[in-house]
């Protein structure tokens, strides 16, 4: 199995491009199963977890190619099968985002309960909960999900909670549903925004983009459409914690700071120095970093897909913070890690008061997650001495080229088996 060795510390200096958000390519690529005519999406990430989502939608029949490089093309001329196996599913979470374009389409699906990051339990209730408001008949056999609808029907349906995947594939079912359809409680990510837009190209008639209530007016057929993924705004944040803890100045450009306001906001706080332009960071170390509180929350607030590379960053803070999550309710399995290679942190339920400031030193570390790879990564950036990461393959689901990109900027760091 890959491991990661980085031998530490290194000062972070250069040029770094961000590449397309994982997390709007895999929602635009479940929505060309709402067409029988190409979707074309520009600025496609290569990571794991597209090449999972293209291997899955080739089974269910699309003509998927990749053009060039970053741009792929979906052909969904017919639907072959209307399943996703369990061998697929059950390495990504986001496969569930084929359950209601399938269904929309082709009036059944049977689609695997989902599997991906170990962050806790994640249910699907509020997709299946918002499917059946639609009119979808749903069944849980065997560990599967089979819904089943002659016809859709608008209606309204308010969200128990804020989830991101739920909004992306309530909106897309809605799109081929009779009628008018309102979501409330929605959430509000760049990601889903990027999503309506593409719906749109294809003819959806959607309102409220970028709000918490979505008025969508449904639509006998979609037709295809080209479109340009966002930038990554996880990745983004990523490097620009590794700049800065690394004592760095790095440039970082194709990225989009209004997606990160809280994040350099706090950044900021800790003394970090941002310059920012309409799609570039100038991000450098100062004369020492501050201990910041953050509080996770749905977007617009401090995401969840940062705080593990935050908390890696306060434990060289001269004090200390705080760190409460409130999305997940297993989002801390890093701190164990941490805690290996000397970082001084106590949790008390969803919080962690992480002491700094605390030299980091080499160690034999395990990678729990995908952005836990990314909070160990960093920690090994300031930790003296050879550090080694196993379990990488977390990173190659959410990161392109990571460690290319490291090493660009200075970093010692290569792959090993």
């Amino acid at each position: 199995m890959a491991k990661i060795k980085i031998i530490g510390p290194a000062i972070l200096q250069g040029t770094i491009s961000i590449n397309g958000a994982k997390n709007a390519a895999l929602p635009c690529m479940a929505a060309s199963l709402l067409t029988d005519s190409p979707v074309i999406l520009h600025n496609i990430p290569e990571v794991k977890d597209v090449e999972t989502l293209s291997t899955l939608l080739r089974c269910n029949g699309a003509d998927i190619s990749f053009k060039e490089k970053e741009t792929c093309q979906l052909h969904f001329k017919e639907i072959r099968s209307p399943e996703a196996p369990y061998e697929l599913v059950k390495t990504m979470r986001a496969s569930i985002l084929i359950l209601g374009p399938l269904l929309a389409r082709n009036g059944y699906a049977k689609v695997s309960l989902p599997g991906g990051c170990a962050i806790g339990a994640r249910p699907v209730e509020q997709h299946l909960k918002g499917l059946e408001k639609l009119g979808a008949e749903i069944i849980l056999e065997h560990g599967y999900i089979i819904a089943r609808a002659k016809h859709l029907m608008g209606s309204e349906f308010t969200f128990d909670k804020v989830t991101v995947t739920g909004t992306e594939n309530i909106m897309m079912t809605a799109c081929l549903a009779r009628g008018e359809t309102i979501l409330n409680n929605c959430a509000r990510e760049p990601e889903i925004e990027n999503l309506a837009h593409l719906l749109i190209k294809m003819g959806a008639i959607i309102e409220g983009i970028g709000t918490d209530c979505l008025f969508i007016k449904g639509n006998t057929s979609l037709h295809g459409a080209t479109h340009t993924i966002i930038p990554d705004r996880i990745e983004t944040g990523t490097y620009a914690i590794a700049g800065i803890v690394s004592k760095g100045n790095i440039t970082i450009t194709n990225c989009n700071p209004e997606h990160l306001h809280i994040l350099l906001q706090k950044l900021k706080q800790a003394g970090a120095n941002i310059s920012i332009t309409q799609d570039t960071l100038l991000v450098s170390y100062q004369d020492e970093l501050l201990p910041v509180d953050i509080e996770t929350n749905p977007y617009p607030n401090f995401p969840t897909d940062l705080q593990a590379q935050f908390m890696a960053l306060m434990t060289q803070a001269n004090g200390t913070s705080l760190i409460k999550e409130n999305i997940f309710e297993n989002r801390f399995m890093h701190i164990g890690e941490l805690r290996r290679m000397g970082a001084d942190i106590q949790v008390n339920g969803s919080i962690a008061m992480v002491k700094g400031k605390t030299p980091l030193s080499d160690a034999h570390v395990m990678a729990t997650d995908l952005r836990a790879s990314a909070c160990l990564v960093i920690a090994a950036l300031v930790a003296k001495g050879e550090t080694i990461i196993d379990r990488v393959y977390h990173l190659e689901r959410g990161y392109t080229n990571l460690v290319s990109k490291l090493a660009a900027l200075g970093a010692s760091i290569e792959k090993i088996t």
